[in-house]
């Protein structure tokens, strides 16, 4: 059984979240969980949030298909972070002129599925 968490609008960079993205990609999803928790990039805590969310939704697919669910078989089979809008800002230079500041917005998307799916497409640890 497959589950899927999105964020939108998440207000970091695509680059740094997809460094993020990339460590954990194929992982159990419990092994990815204490990665993220102890990563020191600042993306990390929106997407152990996230995976956490995945999680959460694939027990509440088992539970309304009524099928048995263990939390230990589920892999990270599809992540990906794609770029969102970007804010436009102008920030003051000297002589009257202006320099442009572009902050980048994220949209980040982890599927959570069990052990079968996630050997197919994951990587093994």
């Amino acid at each position: 059984m497959e589950a899927k968490a999105q964020a939108k609008y998440v207000r970091i960079t695509p680059m740094k979240a997809r460094r993020v993205v990339d460590h954990v990609r194929g992982m159990r999803a419990v092994d990815a969980v204490d990665v993220l928790r102890y990563a020191p990039q600042a993306a990390a805590e929106t997407v152990r949030k996230l995976l956490e969310s995945a999680m959460s939704n694939a027990r509440q697919a088992a539970d309304q298909a009524g099928e048995r669910f263990d939390i230990d078989s589920l892999h990270i089979v599809e992540t990906y972070v794609d770029e969102g809008p970007t804010m436009k800002r102008i920030q003051p230079r000297a002589q009257g002129r202006a320099n442009q500041i572009l902050k980048r917005t994220s949209h980040i998307t982890i599927i959570v599925g069990d052990e079968v799916a996630g050997s197919k497409k994951g990587r093994t640890r």
